[in-house]
Protein backbone atom coordinates (compact mmCIF):
# COMPACT_ATOMS: atom_id res chain seq x y z
CA UNK A 1 0.00 0.00 0.00
CA UNK A 2 1.43 3.23 -0.97
CA UNK A 3 2.29 5.25 1.38
CA UNK A 4 1.32 9.15 0.92
CA UNK A 5 2.20 12.68 2.63
CA UNK A 6 -1.82 13.27 2.75
CA UNK A 7 -4.57 11.65 1.60
CA UNK A 8 -4.71 12.00 -2.54
CA UNK A 9 -7.55 13.48 -3.69
CA UNK A 10 -10.41 11.07 -4.98
CA UNK A 11 -10.42 11.14 -9.24
CA UNK A 12 -12.72 13.51 -11.29
CA UNK A 13 -15.81 11.87 -12.54
CA UNK A 14 -18.70 12.02 -14.76
CA UNK A 15 -21.71 9.93 -14.49
CA UNK A 16 -22.66 7.70 -17.19
CA UNK A 17 -26.27 8.20 -18.41
CA UNK A 18 -28.69 4.96 -17.15
CA UNK A 19 -26.04 3.54 -14.62
CA UNK A 20 -24.72 4.01 -11.62
CA UNK A 21 -21.55 4.23 -13.22
CA UNK A 22 -19.18 7.02 -13.57
CA UNK A 23 -16.71 7.65 -16.28
CA UNK A 24 -13.00 8.78 -14.65
CA UNK A 25 -11.49 11.70 -16.07
CA UNK A 26 -7.75 11.68 -17.31
CA UNK A 27 -7.23 14.84 -19.18
CA UNK A 28 -9.87 17.65 -20.71
CA UNK A 29 -8.62 18.62 -24.03
CA UNK A 30 -10.80 21.26 -25.81
CA UNK A 31 -10.84 22.71 -29.33
CA UNK A 32 -11.44 26.31 -30.01
CA UNK A 33 -12.56 27.80 -33.39
CA UNK A 34 -14.67 25.15 -34.73
CA UNK A 35 -18.14 26.36 -36.03
CA UNK A 36 -17.59 29.19 -38.82
CA UNK A 37 -20.22 31.45 -37.39
CA UNK A 38 -18.46 31.53 -34.10
CA UNK A 39 -15.52 32.49 -35.69
CA UNK A 40 -16.66 35.27 -37.22
CA UNK A 41 -18.25 36.38 -34.27
CA UNK A 42 -15.00 36.74 -32.75
CA UNK A 43 -13.62 39.25 -35.32
CA UNK A 44 -11.40 36.44 -37.59
CA UNK A 45 -11.69 35.34 -40.71
CA UNK A 46 -13.03 31.20 -41.28
CA UNK A 47 -10.73 31.36 -44.34
CA UNK A 48 -7.38 31.94 -42.43
CA UNK A 49 -8.25 30.33 -39.14
CA UNK A 50 -7.21 26.94 -37.81
CA UNK A 51 -8.65 25.33 -34.78
CA UNK A 52 -7.00 25.63 -31.61
CA UNK A 53 -6.15 23.56 -28.74
CA UNK A 54 -6.09 24.15 -25.28
CA UNK A 55 -6.45 21.86 -22.21
CA UNK A 56 -8.25 22.19 -18.45
CA UNK A 57 -7.73 20.18 -15.79
CA UNK A 58 -9.30 17.29 -14.71
CA UNK A 59 -11.36 18.77 -11.63
CA UNK A 60 -12.44 21.23 -13.28
CA UNK A 61 -15.39 19.08 -14.13
CA UNK A 62 -18.33 20.41 -12.60
CA UNK A 63 -21.50 17.95 -12.26
CA UNK A 64 -25.19 18.28 -13.51
CA UNK A 65 -27.07 20.58 -11.51
CA UNK A 66 -24.38 21.87 -9.48
CA UNK A 67 -24.23 25.82 -8.74
CA UNK A 68 -21.09 27.40 -9.99
CA UNK A 69 -19.55 30.31 -7.83
CA UNK A 70 -18.84 33.08 -10.16
CA UNK A 71 -14.95 32.95 -10.60
CA UNK A 72 -12.39 35.61 -8.92
CA UNK A 73 -10.54 37.72 -11.64
CA UNK A 74 -13.07 38.36 -14.03
CA UNK A 75 -15.63 41.20 -15.33
CA UNK A 76 -16.22 39.00 -18.48
CA UNK A 77 -17.37 35.41 -17.72
CA UNK A 78 -18.81 33.52 -20.39
CA UNK A 79 -20.85 30.57 -21.70
CA UNK A 80 -19.98 28.10 -24.49
CA UNK A 81 -22.23 25.35 -25.10
CA UNK A 82 -20.09 21.72 -26.44
CA UNK A 83 -20.19 18.35 -27.74
CA UNK A 84 -18.13 16.54 -25.00
CA UNK A 85 -16.37 12.85 -26.36
CA UNK A 86 -15.25 10.87 -23.56
CA UNK A 87 -12.79 8.43 -25.09
CA UNK A 88 -12.27 4.44 -24.13
CA UNK A 89 -8.75 4.43 -25.36
CA UNK A 90 -6.84 6.24 -27.65
CA UNK A 91 -3.40 6.05 -28.68
CA UNK A 92 -1.17 8.17 -30.65
CA UNK A 93 -1.67 9.41 -34.47
CA UNK A 94 -4.79 7.87 -35.31
CA UNK A 95 -6.65 8.14 -38.40
CA UNK A 96 -9.76 9.25 -39.13
CA UNK A 97 -11.37 6.34 -40.12
CA UNK A 98 -10.20 4.50 -36.99
CA UNK A 99 -10.72 7.52 -34.20
CA UNK A 100 -14.40 6.91 -33.31
CA UNK A 101 -13.87 3.21 -32.42
CA UNK A 102 -11.95 4.69 -29.47
CA UNK A 103 -15.32 6.82 -28.16
CA UNK A 104 -17.00 5.64 -25.31
CA UNK A 105 -19.73 8.30 -25.36
CA UNK A 106 -20.90 11.67 -26.03
CA UNK A 107 -22.60 14.46 -23.53
CA UNK A 108 -22.98 18.17 -23.09
CA UNK A 109 -20.64 20.73 -21.40
CA UNK A 110 -19.72 23.70 -21.15
CA UNK A 111 -16.65 25.37 -21.83
CA UNK A 112 -16.67 28.36 -19.28
CA UNK A 113 -14.28 31.17 -20.15
CA UNK A 114 -12.78 34.18 -18.23
CA UNK A 115 -13.21 36.37 -21.61
CA UNK A 116 -11.83 39.53 -20.65
CA UNK A 117 -8.59 37.32 -19.68
CA UNK A 118 -8.31 35.82 -22.84
CA UNK A 119 -8.59 38.44 -24.73
CA UNK A 120 -5.29 39.90 -22.64
CA UNK A 121 -3.76 36.48 -23.36
CA UNK A 122 -3.96 36.97 -27.14
CA UNK A 123 -2.79 40.52 -27.32
CA UNK A 124 0.11 39.44 -25.28
CA UNK A 125 0.69 36.22 -26.96
CA UNK A 126 0.21 34.34 -24.22
CA UNK A 127 -1.35 31.14 -23.29
CA UNK A 128 -5.03 30.72 -22.02
CA UNK A 129 -4.43 28.91 -19.26
CA UNK A 130 -5.77 30.98 -17.02
CA UNK A 131 -9.12 32.29 -19.29
CA UNK A 132 -9.83 28.85 -19.76
CA UNK A 133 -8.51 25.79 -16.99
CA UNK A 134 -9.52 27.35 -13.86
CA UNK A 135 -11.47 26.34 -11.31
CA UNK A 136 -15.09 24.27 -11.63
CA UNK A 137 -14.65 25.73 -15.46
CA UNK A 138 -15.81 22.69 -17.27
CA UNK A 139 -19.43 21.52 -16.71
CA UNK A 140 -20.68 18.28 -18.01
CA UNK A 141 -23.74 16.48 -18.05
CA UNK A 142 -24.19 12.78 -18.18
CA UNK A 143 -22.26 10.78 -20.72
CA UNK A 144 -24.74 8.14 -23.17
CA UNK A 145 -22.45 5.45 -24.31
CA UNK A 146 -21.52 5.44 -28.33
CA UNK A 147 -23.12 2.25 -28.36
CA UNK A 148 -26.44 3.91 -28.70
CA UNK A 149 -25.22 5.67 -31.71
CA UNK A 150 -22.50 8.16 -32.23
CA UNK A 151 -23.25 12.27 -33.01
CA UNK A 152 -22.50 13.64 -36.08
CA UNK A 153 -25.34 16.08 -36.29
CA UNK A 154 -28.41 17.38 -34.18
CA UNK A 155 -29.51 20.88 -32.02
CA UNK A 156 -26.99 22.36 -30.17
CA UNK A 157 -28.51 25.14 -27.59
CA UNK A 158 -28.04 27.04 -24.56
CA UNK A 159 -30.69 29.31 -22.66
CA UNK A 160 -29.96 31.76 -20.29
CA UNK A 161 -32.89 32.30 -17.75
CA UNK A 162 -34.99 31.12 -20.52
CA UNK A 163 -33.53 33.23 -22.97
CA UNK A 164 -32.49 31.27 -25.97
CA UNK A 165 -28.36 32.60 -26.32
CA UNK A 166 -26.86 29.60 -28.85
CA UNK A 167 -28.14 27.53 -31.03
CA UNK A 168 -26.62 25.49 -34.21
CA UNK A 169 -26.09 21.87 -35.35
CA UNK A 170 -23.27 19.59 -34.65
CA UNK A 171 -23.45 19.08 -38.53
CA UNK A 172 -21.96 22.45 -38.61
CA UNK A 173 -18.22 21.93 -36.76
CA UNK A 174 -15.16 23.14 -39.05
CA UNK A 175 -13.49 19.37 -37.97
CA UNK A 176 -16.21 16.55 -37.07
CA UNK A 177 -15.36 14.46 -34.16
CA UNK A 178 -13.20 11.96 -35.81
CA UNK A 179 -10.74 14.59 -37.59
CA UNK A 180 -10.68 16.32 -33.81
CA UNK A 181 -9.56 12.91 -31.96
CA UNK A 182 -7.37 12.37 -35.58
CA UNK A 183 -5.42 15.75 -35.06
CA UNK A 184 -5.14 15.36 -30.89
CA UNK A 185 -3.39 12.32 -31.19
CA UNK A 186 -0.68 13.97 -33.28
CA UNK A 187 0.23 16.20 -30.51
CA UNK A 188 -0.88 13.72 -27.27
CA UNK A 189 -1.26 10.15 -26.66
CA UNK A 190 -5.07 10.11 -26.10
CA UNK A 191 -6.59 7.75 -23.43
CA UNK A 192 -9.54 6.16 -21.46
CA UNK A 193 -10.74 9.01 -19.61
CA UNK A 194 -9.71 11.75 -21.48
CA UNK A 195 -12.60 14.05 -22.60
CA UNK A 196 -12.86 16.11 -25.97
CA UNK A 197 -14.32 19.64 -25.37
CA UNK A 198 -15.23 20.17 -29.67
CA UNK A 199 -15.85 23.53 -29.71
CA UNK A 200 -19.24 26.28 -29.74
CA UNK A 201 -21.28 28.04 -32.23
CA UNK A 202 -21.99 32.00 -32.23
CA UNK A 203 -23.92 33.36 -29.27
CA UNK A 204 -21.28 33.30 -26.86
CA UNK A 205 -22.23 35.88 -23.90
CA UNK A 206 -21.45 36.99 -20.51
CA UNK A 207 -23.06 35.62 -17.30
CA UNK A 208 -23.90 37.10 -14.05
CA UNK A 209 -24.49 35.60 -10.35
CA UNK A 210 -28.32 34.51 -10.44
CA UNK A 211 -28.39 33.74 -13.83
CA UNK A 212 -29.84 29.86 -14.52
CA UNK A 213 -28.03 27.86 -17.45
CA UNK A 214 -29.99 25.16 -19.56
CA UNK A 215 -28.20 23.70 -22.68
CA UNK A 216 -28.14 20.92 -24.69
CA UNK A 217 -27.91 18.54 -26.95
CA UNK A 218 -29.62 16.45 -29.38
CA UNK A 219 -30.38 12.92 -27.89
CA UNK A 220 -28.41 13.65 -24.55
CA UNK A 221 -28.82 14.69 -21.26
CA UNK A 222 -29.97 18.71 -20.48
CA UNK A 223 -27.43 20.32 -18.88
CA UNK A 224 -28.36 22.78 -15.99
CA UNK A 225 -26.38 24.75 -13.79
CA UNK A 226 -26.57 28.15 -11.98
CA UNK A 227 -23.92 30.71 -10.96
CA UNK A 228 -23.64 31.54 -7.64
CA UNK A 229 -21.92 34.65 -5.72
CA UNK A 230 -17.87 34.51 -6.21
CA UNK A 231 -16.36 32.18 -3.46
CA UNK A 232 -13.92 34.11 -1.23
CA UNK A 233 -11.93 32.37 1.77
CA UNK A 234 -12.70 33.72 5.30
CA UNK A 235 -9.55 33.49 7.62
Amino acid sequence: MTDYVFPPAAPASVAVAGTAQRFPVHRIYCIGLNYIDHIREMGLDPEAVQPVFFMKPADAVVANGAAIAYPLSTANFHYEIELVVAMAGGGRDLAPKDALAHVFGYAAGNDLTRRDLQQAAKERGQPWDTAKGFDNSAPVGAIRPAAQGHVSRGRIWLEVNGERRQESDISQMVWDVAHVIASLSKLYELKAGDLIFTGTPSGVGALKPGDRLEGGIEGLEVLRNTIAPPARDRR
